[in-house]
């Protein structure tokens, strides 16, 4: 993991003086074409007077990398937590529920059912017969390694050839159940997260005692939370009605075959069942957690912005006092108002852009970093990491920019404005 981490800082940071070459050389560009306009003011001229009030310029830097980094940071808590639940779907699989269900939790499907669905055209087909597995789904308190308290955790009672339906999962440790007994496998995550879900291991619940025989991974979507086991078992354990699933999963022959599938089982009237793309149903599931940690995060980054703002138009405006004598020597020597204009607005924003790369360059190490949470679909509990994203450092960025012309052009607009007259007698 550090190996990976630490090469992962390493690109970072080559990628970020590539950046930073590639500002400098469309910069001079512009600075360029924009001479006529500014005036000529030298960008030597903003670097000294961000080195002469330094102490200011250094707040204000540690303002706006606070505030990018809580922007980031919580941009991609969301970005996990929907990264997490979108790859549990796969577009060549359908989700088959009650009509009207939710979610997986509230629905109900008949054995009879399901043998209508698995002749349903679309449906893929192996050796052993139609990919269709009926599943019943609970949530059982387990307590977490970190704390000693219960969470709920979610287990789902799947037939034995869900593998050949869910063909991203593997096991990766042990084995997997025998079909008829009490026994488990458990996700990667659960597996760290949870008391005594290591192999060999035997927990309790609903009355009943699971052997742990197997760890699979899931490739980080959010399977790798719960607890696998065969649904007549845990049916029987739970005390629910025989032949009584939550939902079916059906591997198609491609996913250009769903609409014919949904379209079969939906009008027929032996059967009261909605399907749905599993990638769509997953994707669905993360919309409220989703849009709660964005808006939560950006309300706080909204808040620390506003100071972060204050402190920038503090430093700015400390620097138009102190500069007072320079910028009207430089008006009455020739330079124009959109020329002192320009020049304050690209000082704040060479603060703002060195405060946004920090916060981005800080924020880093919680890539991959896992955390868990509830999920408020199933009420369960799922782990997912932070996931930063090269859009989401553009953001931060962009954000730091715009906290910078905030910050930067009402000062610079005074210092522009001031009567030259005035400012020279004070000389």
């Amino acid at each position: 993991m550090l190996p990976k981490l630490f090469f992962g800082f390493l690109i970072t940071v080559v990628a970020i003086f590539a950046l930073l070459l590639v500002l400098v050389i469309v910069g001079g560009i512009i600075a360029g074409l924009l001479a006529p306009f500014l005036g000529n003011v030298p960008v030597s001229y903003n670097l000294r007077s961000i080195r002469a009030r330094w102490t200011s310029t250094i707040v204000a830097i540690i303002g706006i990398a606070g505030t990018v980094g809580v922007f980031v940071a919580m941009l991609s808590l969301a970005n996990g937590f929907k990264a997490t639940l979108v790859a549990s779907g796969s577009p060549g699989n359908a989700l088959v529920m009650r009509a009207g269900s939710p979610t997986e939790m509230m629905g109900g499907i008949s054995l009879d059912s399901v043998k209508l669905v698995q002749d349903a055209p679309g449906v893929a087909h192996d050796s052993s017969g139609p990919l269709i597995t009926q599943e019943v789904v609970g949530v059982v308190p387990i307590p977490l390694i970190s704390t000693g308290t219960d969470a709920n955790v979610q287990v789902r009672g799947v037939s034995p050839n869900v593998l050949q339906i869910r063909t991203f999962v593997k096991v990766s440790q042990g084995r997997m159940f025998q079909p008829g007994l009490s026994e488990l496998v458990v996700g990667k995550n659960a597996s760290k997260t949870y008391s005594g879900l290591t192999v060999g291991n035997t927990i309790n619940f609903g009355g009943g005692h699971w052997q742990v025989v197997g760890v699979f991974d899931a490739g980080g979507s959010a399977f790798d939370s719960e607890i696998w086991c065969d649904a007549k078992i845990l049916n029987q354990v739970l005390l629910r009605p025989p032949n009584i699933f939550q939902s079916a999963t059906v591997h198609l022959d491609s996913p250009a075959s769903f609409q014919a599938f949904k379209d079969s089982v939906t009008s027929n009237p032996q059967l009261n069942v909605d399907a749905i793309r599993e990638v769509d149903y997953y994707a669905k599931q993360s919309t409220t957690m989703t849009r709660l940690i964005t808006v939560l995060g950006g309300l706080v980054a909204l808040i620390m912005a506003v100071g972060a703002v204050f402190g920038a138009l503090n430093t700015m405006y400390s620097a138009v006092a102190e500069r007072g004598r320079e910028i009207a020597t430089m008006r009455a020597v020739g330079f124009s108002t959109w020329s002192v204009i320009l020049s304050f607005l690209f000082e704040a924003l060479l603060i703002s852009f060195v405060g946004g790369l920090i916060g981005c360059f800080a924020v880093l190490p919680l890539n991959g970093w896992t955390t868990s949470t509830m999920n408020f679909q199933t009420f369960s509990s799922i782990a997912f990491a932070f996931k930063i994203t090269f859009r989401l450092l553009g953001l931060g960025l962009l954000f730091a920019l715009v906290m910078g012309v905030l910050g930067g052009l009402l000062p610079a607009v005074r210092a522009a404005i001031r009567p030259v007259a005035v400012a020279l007698r004070e000389l």
